[in-house]
C-alpha cells in the first residue's frame, strides 16, 4: 500500500507543470509521498479554497504552490491552511518571473509563504524535505544523506 502523501503541490495552471517535474522527480528520489492539484487561485478559488482548508486533516505537512504572472497562489492556500507554504514564481514571458517572484514575496504580515527562486522547483522539493525532517527523523536523515551526497561530488 502506497504511503499517504505528506506534500501537496498545487499548481495554478498545466502550463506549468514541465517546469515543476524537477520538483515531483526530487521528491519521488527523496521518497517523500505526495499529492499533486492544478487549480487556479483566479479562475477556481472555491476548488483551491476546499483542497488548502482540508490539507491539514488529510495529513499534508508541507504545500508547494507554484504560479505565475500576479501568483496569488500561494498567499490564497496560506490563508486558508496552518501549514508552511513554499511558493514557486514561475519564468513568465511578460516580466520574466518578477511578476511571479514578487507577488509571492510581498505577502502581508501574518500571512507568510516562502518563496524559492524563479523556477527553483527542485529546490522547493529540497526545502519541503527539510521542513518535514524538522519532525520526522526518517526525512532528516535523507537532507543529510543528500548533502553528504553533494559534499562528495
Amino acid at each position: 500500500m502506497a504511503q499517504a502523501p505528506v506534500v501537496g503541490i498545487i499548481m495554478g495552471s498545466k502550463s506549468d507543470m514541465p517546469a515543476m517535474e524537477a520538483c515531483t522527480k526530487q521528491l519521488e528520489e527523496f521518497g517523500v509521498p505526495y499529492e499533486l492539484i492544478i487549480a487556479s487561485a483566479h479562475r477556481n478559488p472555491a476548488k483551491v479554497h476546499e483542497w488548502a482548508a482540508s490539507a491539514a486533516e488529510r495529513g499534508l505537512k508541507v504545500i508547494i504552490a507554484a504560479a505565475g504572472k500576479a501568483a496569488h497562489l500561494g498567499g490564497v492556500v496560506a490563508a486558508f491552511t496552518p501549514l508552511p507554504i513554499v511558493g514557486v514564481p514561475m519564468k513568465t514571458s511578460d516580466l520574466g518571473g518578477m511578476d511571479s517572484l514578487l507577488s509571492m514575496v510581498q505577502m502581508p504580515s501574518g500571512v507568510p509563504v516562502a518563496c524559492v527562486a524563479i523556477g527553483g522547483a527542485k529546490n522547493a522539493a529540497i526545502y519541503a524535505t527539510q521542513i518535514l525532517g524538522a519532525t520526522m527523523p526518517e526525512y532528516r536523515k535523507v537532507i543529510m544523506d543528500f548533502k553528504q551526497g553533494m559534499e562528495e561530488a
